[in-house]
C-alpha cells in the first residue's frame, strides 16, 4: 500500500458520531492527512506567515471584539450548548486571535504554518501526530470513561471528560477535549513528527466553500515541508 492509500484508508474510517450533528446539524470537519513531512525549526517562510496572520487579527479586532468575530461566536454558543463555558475554555481559533496583539507563539515550522492559516482563515485548526493514533479518528459525545493524558502544572496526569462533552478521540483515549480546546500529549505534534493530521472545524456562518479554501492554502503550505510529501483529505458533514 503507497502512503496516500495508506492516508485515505485512515480518513475513510474516520467518523462523526449522529450525536454531534444533533447537536449541531451545521458542523463540518475537513480532515487532512499528510504524509513525508521534513521536521524543521521555525523559518523565514513561516514567520512571514505568522507575520500576516497577526495583522489580520489586528484588523479585525479593531472593529470588534474577538467574542463578536462570527466564527468565534458560533464556536463559543456550541461550547455552551454541551455544557462548557466558553469565557473559561476558550476554543483554539478566540485563544490564537486573542494572542495576536502580542505576537503568535513561533513552535517549529510546522505548527506555525497551521496556526497562521487558523488565524488568517478565522477558523479552528488542530494538528496531531497521525503516527501515534490507535484506530481512526472520531468525534463523539464523550460517556466520561475515556482517558485523556494531559499535563497539570508541570505534572503529567490522566483527566476523563465530562459525560456528554464533545470529544475527538481514537481507540486508547481522548486526543482532544471539548472539540477543539485542548490537545492531548500523546498524539500532539512533536519536532520529530513525520505523518500529520490536521482537522478544520466550522460552523455556519462559515461556508463549505471558505473551509475548502482553508484547506487548500493549508495544503499549498504544507508540501514545502519536504521533497516527498503526499496528502488526502475528506469533508465530514451531517448531509454524509
Amino acid at each position: 500500500m503507497s502512503n496516500a492509500e495508506a492516508l485515505h484508508e485512515i480518513l475513510r474510517a474516520a467518523h462523526v458520531e449522529p450525536a454531534v450533528f444533533e447537536l449541531r446539524p451545521d458542523y463540518r470537519a475537513l480532515l487532512i492527512a499528510v504524509d513525508g513531512l521534513v521536521p524543521g525549526p521555525s523559518d523565514d517562510a513561516g514567520n512571514a506567515l505568522l507575520e500576516q496572520a497577526e495583522a489580520a487579527a489586528k484588523a479585525a479586532l479593531a472593529e470588534q471584539k474577538v467574542e463578536h468575530l462570527p466564527h468565534v461566536a458560533a464556536w463559543r454558543e456550541a461550547y455552551q450548548s454541551f455544557g462548557a463555558k466558553p469565557n473559561r475554555t476558550r476554543n483554539s481559533l478566540e485563544a490564537l486571535v486573542r494572542r495576536a496583539d502580542a505576537g503568535l507563539p513561533r513552535v517549529n515550522r510546522l505548527t506555525d504554518l497551521y496556526n497562521a492559516v487558523s488565524v488568517l482563515h478565522q477558523i479552528p485548526l488542530g494538528g496531531e501526530d497521525l503516527a501515534r493514533y490507535i484506530g481512526a479518528p472520531r468525534l463523539i459525545r464523550a460517556t466520561g470513561q475515556e482517558p485523556f493524558d494531559t499535563v497539570a502544572s508541570g505534572t503529567p496526569l490522566i483527566e476523563y471528560p465530562d459525560p456528554g462533552e464533545v470529544v475527538w478521540c481514537d481507540d486508547d483515549g481522548v486526543t482532544c477535549r471539548r472539540w477543539n480546546w485542548r490537545q492531548g500529549r500523546r498524539t500532539q505534534l512533536r519536532d520529530e513528527t513525520t505523518t500529520a493530521l490536521f482537522i478544520l472545524d466550522a460552523l455556519e456562518p462559515m461556508t463549505t466553500e471558505a473551509i475548502l479554501a482553508a484547506g487548500e492554502d493549508l495544503t499549498t503550505h504544507i508540501v514545502r515541508l519536504g521533497p516527498g510529501v503526499v496528502t488526502a483529505q475528506r469533508l465530514v458533514e451531517a448531509a454524509q
